[in-house]
């Protein structure tokens, strides 16, 4: 079982959550992303660097993650692509998705953009803060715990 993180759009602090929680449950972790990252030097902790593009990275987590394994991600897309494929997928705000869950906001997702296409203005994600640190900590810790048990 490994966790894999889309790492170029995930908060800083979700990260360190993230690296905690590799090192106390002794996680593989693989941070995937197609900019310099600066990581801790944990023996579970790695970087997937991959090149410039659309949707690269998200390729890379589709292709190397396997059933069993935890991803962490914002993009709904891939998150559809990733529970699908029997991946457990958390949002960095501790949002747990499941196959309906993902679909809902998937439909969501296509809705508010075919409003922005349209000249509709919607509001941006909300800033980042404690209660969604501690939301996604908690979802985190759950998963991982899940997972590794699961994975024996």
């Amino acid at each position: 079982m490994k966790l894999w993180v889309d790492a170029d759009a995930c908060p800083r602090d979700a990260k360190e959550l993230i690296y905690r929680a590799a090192e106390r449950l002794s996680v593989p972790t693989v941070l995937v992303a197609n900019a310099a990252l600066s990581i801790p030097r944990l023996a579970q902790v790695s970087l997937m660097r991959v090149k410039q593009g659309l949707d690269i990275a998200d390729a890379a987590i589709v292709q190397e993650s396997q059933t069993g394994d935890v991803a962490i991600t914002a993009d709904v897309p891939l998150a559809a692509l990733l529970v699908a494929k029997g991946v457990e997928v958390i949002d960095p705000r501790g949002e747990v998705y499941s196959p309906d869950s993902v679909a809902q906001r998937l439909a969501m997702r296509d809705f508010m953009q075919g409003l922005r296409d349209s000249g509709i203005p919607t509001e941006g994600p909300k800033t980042y803060g404690q209660k969604d640190r501690q939301a996604f900590a908690n979802a985190l810790d759950r998963v991982l715990t899940a997972a590794k048990h699961k994975a024996g």
